[in-house]
């Protein structure tokens, strides 16, 4: 498939000289033919470009449907610039251009020289790389051909069409994953199923995982750190698989210098005392020097810092300014390790800083972190950034970076099962940290991978090149690859799919449907009925119609797209929605057994217990079918994660009568908009003045959202104006939905003004603390209600709303008026 260019380095320059490129004309090299070129590399270069080299050939044997021979007069020349004599020389005689990319960071050429010759050229050896891998996503294989078993689409022949392409730097310089809560996925099926002769998470799995985060564009891996896995550096092939990918090891908050201390085989206080820095100091020093020692030869981002064990606070000290004390001397110790072992200056090797939880209170509290240190800013677990760099901040040579989440397990509710997260939040959370700095450092923590394959993909864009998308069409970029992967003529299909799947789940994460909290009261830790009405605005009724259609369309697409790209597409798409479908009926015909029972209709709660279970089955039988497909290959990834506390997995209880028949319920959501009474919902999307204020679509119980000027801006008039109609009362109650949003520093809030008819100006403040009740209600409901009692003037025929912005950025997800006959229910009424 390929071979190193020392060899044919002769040849190959004579034949290059012999076709010295015409750039007035567009060559016509073919990949894929009857024969595949040589792929040439110079045995010189490093081992990331040999092993991407060699996938190369196998993604052309793929794209032809069958192995391939090589064709002598045909050559793919691929090198880092000083790593490879061939592309040295082409340089030098003038044959290709890389001024734009020498010397920076993981950037690359391709650029066809003849109709025999394709040269890809990197300035490191990930450039390299990434040139490579972009050659096999051209001709049509997918990063997820393997994670996600997208197929192939075979063709006999593939010309080189695209001309010269040329990547510059990335606009995150590290840009990688955090494997993590494997418990119920990665490990089991690594253990019992893809490495089970060797019984954990090890180097054949992160092979892949490297192989995954490259062709993504990605640069990065924080491996997976549960007790329940051998933790990485158990397994010193796994280290050595990722370094010769060209996969940088970082590790999360709770790592300090590598040193994963939940791991048993690592720390183990029988062994090796108290996890605590005061009165432990030379065994965790030690242990933090025999990692430095085992690694630093490798690529590593080092956290710096510490917390307790695993993911517990610091132990010992208990007032700020004590953790202060520590930590300082911590941070001095450890990077004295990095100069001892590195034999170079501390500002010279990566390091992070993340403020996770209480290490966020040490921060404030006063701690000095040396400038070349990336302090890495999380979210709160559940999509929304704690904080982003202030103004001082943003000057630090370290820059910034970010942690973010698309799978948690935590207060006030896990969410492991499936992936949720609205592409617009991620891009309003990610770039609101990109515009103050943070560009140096982002981590997605993604769980066990499956299936977060879509949230993973937007995650690497973004992060790739984030100045190329904007909030005209985020939203539409995961039903844009979904087309390229299924067919484009399904394209307006994925885009609802989507759209509906991620706003019923904005309203309500399936995981949340059993409206318990996880580490939380007695009274709220159980299994509880929704807030969703079947009584008043046919609230539970509309969520299992939108639920039912998108689980429709996804079934009939996948019965129509040919049986090879059934699996892939049950992957990506139809196991979430139809899974999240069979969650909201197995909760909420649990409901209506309760409620038909109270009402003495037994034969009608008979038949919604068995839909309740019907539906718990529905669940079971989509995880088997996604562990049994492709014969077996992914046994052991999916199961719906019950998490420690949690109980959504449970059957809730259910009230039956063996002797009664059953009797259907008929839960036909209404044709017609119900016709509200003494309320209304106002259309976000139909102010009658707007100025500074935008909509922005693909968020929201409704899907657009108001944002009152932009986050990131120091002081910004911005304000839209409502026509409310006229309103036969003397009073209103006003309903302010708005996203909830941490202020994004420590000068900053989160507020709106508004007034009704021009009168006095109101200011509304969503202030919490994380942890509180407050906060997590928002957590759960995706949102924050403002309630608010106002006058009317009843000599007005017509009223207005005007909201303003107090602090730029502030989004509002829905606004509905009452003036005495709005009714109980989870979000109010629906738009008209």
């Amino acid at each position: 498939m390929h071979r190193p260019t020392a060899i044919l380095l002769t040849i190959t320059l004579i034949m290059l000289t012999a076709t010295a490129p015409a750039k007035s004309r567009d060559h016509n090299f073919s990949i894929v033919d009857t024969t595949m070129p040589t792929i040439d590399v110079d045995s010189a270069d490093w081992k990331a470009v040999h092993i991407a080299a060699a996938n190369l050939g196998q993604d052309i044997s793929r794209v032809a449907g069958r192995p391939l021979t090589t064709d002598e007069s045909r050559h793919i020349i691929v090198g880092t610039i000083g790593h490879s004599q061939a592309i040295d020389q082409m340089v030098r005689a003038g044959q290709i251009d890389v001024s734009r990319i020498s010397g920076e960071w993981e950037s690359y050429i391709i650029c066809p020289l003849s109709d025999h010759t394709l040269v890809v050229a990197g300035s490191d050896r990930r450039g390299t790389v990434y040139g490579i891998y972009d050659i096999s996503r051209r001709i049509g294989v997918s990063p997820w051909y393997w994670w996600a078993d997208v197929p192939v689409n075979q063709q006999d022949r593939v010309t080189w069409t695209w001309g010269r392409v040329e990547r510059t730097a990335p606009s995150v310089k590290y840009r990688g994953i955090f494997i993590n809560d494997e418990d119920w996925g990665l490990k089991p099926w690594a253990a019992t199923n893809f490495e089970r002769t060797l019984g954990d998470i090890g180097p054949k799995t992160y092979e892949r995982v490297c192989e995954l985060i490259l062709r993504l564009g990605g640069n990065m891996l924080a491996p997976a750190m549960h007790s329940c896995t051998g933790a990485f550096y158990t397994h010193p092939e796994s280290k050595t698989v990722a370094d010769d990918m060209g996969i940088i090891i970082t590790t999360s908050h709770c790592e300090p210098m590598l040193f994963n201390n939940a791991s048993k085989a690592e720390w183990d206080s029988a062994r090796d005392g108290e996890w605590n820095y005061r009165t432990n100091r030379s065994t965790i020093l030690g242990k933090f020097a025999a990692r430095v020692a085992e690694a630093h030869q490798l690529d590593n981002i080092y956290t710096i810092a510490m917390r307790g064990v695993h993911d517990e606070g610091m132990r010992g000290q208990t007032t700020p300014q004590e953790r202060v004390a520590v930590l300082t001397d911590v941070i001095r110790d450890q990077r004295h390790l990095l100069e001892l072992f590195t034999q170079r200056p501390a500002d010279n090797v990566p390091q992070i800083f993340v403020p996770y939880k209480e290490t966020l209170d040490v921060y404030q509290a006063g701690l000095r972190l040396p400038d070349d240190v990336t302090i890495v800013w999380p979210d709160d677990n559940y999509g929304y950034m704690k904080r982003v760099s202030n103004p001082d901040e943003q000057q630090r040579t370290g820059r910034s970076g970010l942690y973010y989440h698309l799978s948690y397990l935590g207060a006030p509710h896990d969410y492991l099962w499936l992936c949720t997260t609205a592409p617009a939040l991620m891009y309003e959370e990610l770039t609101k940290a990109f515009a103050t700095g943070a560009d140096r450092y982002w981590l997605l923590n993604v769980g066990d991978i499956k299936p977060m394959e879509l949230g993973i993909q937007t995650f690497f864009d973004l992060a790739r090149d984030v100045e190329a998308y904007n909030y005209d069409h985020i939203n539409t970029l995961q039903a844009n690859a979904l087309a390229e992967m299924f067919g484009k003529r399904y394209k307006a299909d994925f885009q609802h799919i989507l759209d509906e799947y991620y706003r019923l789940a904005w309203i309500r994460k399936p995981e949340y449907m059993g409206w318990e909290w996880e580490w939380d009261s007695p009274d709220r830790s159980r299994l509880r009925d929704t807030e969703f009405s079947f009584t008043n605005y046919h609230d539970a009724q509309q969520r299992l119609a939108d639920y039912a259609a998108i689980a429709h369309t996804a079934k009939r697409i996948m019965q129509a797209l040919p049986v090879q790209s059934r699996p892939a597409f049950f992957e990506l798409v139809g196991f979430m929605v139809m899974g999240a479908e069979q969650m909201n009926r197995k909760f909420l015909m649990a409901q209506l057994n309760h409620e038909l029972h109270a009402a003495g209709r037994q034969a009608e709660a008979n038949w919604a217990a068995d839909q309740c279970r019907a539906a718990n089955d529905s669940i079971q039988a989509l995880c088997n079918t996604y562990n049994t497909q492709l014969d077996g290959k992914w046994q052991g990834m999916m199961t719906v994660p019950p998490g420690y506390t949690a109980h959504y997995h449970q059957m809730p209880t259910l009230h039956t009568s063996a002797d009664m028949p059953t009797k259907a319920v008929d839960l036909s959501a209404p044709k017609n908009p119900i016709r509200l009474d003494r309320c209304k919902v106002l259309d976000l999307t139909r102010p009658t003045h707007i100025d500074g204020a935008t909509i922005v679509h693909g968020l929201g119980y409704d899907w657009d959202v108001l944002q009152l000027g932009q986050p990131t801006a120091l002081n910004q008039s911005a304000a839209a104006t409502y026509d409310l109609g006229a309103i036969p009362s003397d009073s209103i109650t006003i309903h302010i939905h708005a996203l909830p949003f941490f202020p994004i520093y420590e000068s900053r809030s989160n507020r709106i003004a508004l007034d009704v008819d021009g009168g006095n100006i109101i200011t509304l403040e969503n202030r919490f603390t994380e942890y509180s009740l407050s906060w997590k209600t928002q957590v759960l409901k995706n949102g924050h209600e403002f309630i608010l009692r106002l006058p009317l003037d009843t000599n007005r025929r017509r009223h207005t709303l005007r909201l303003q912005a107090v602090d730029p950025g502030q989004m509002v997800e829905r606004i509905v008026i009452d003036w005495g006959g709005l009714q109980p229910s989870y979000i109010g009424p629906a738009l008209p």
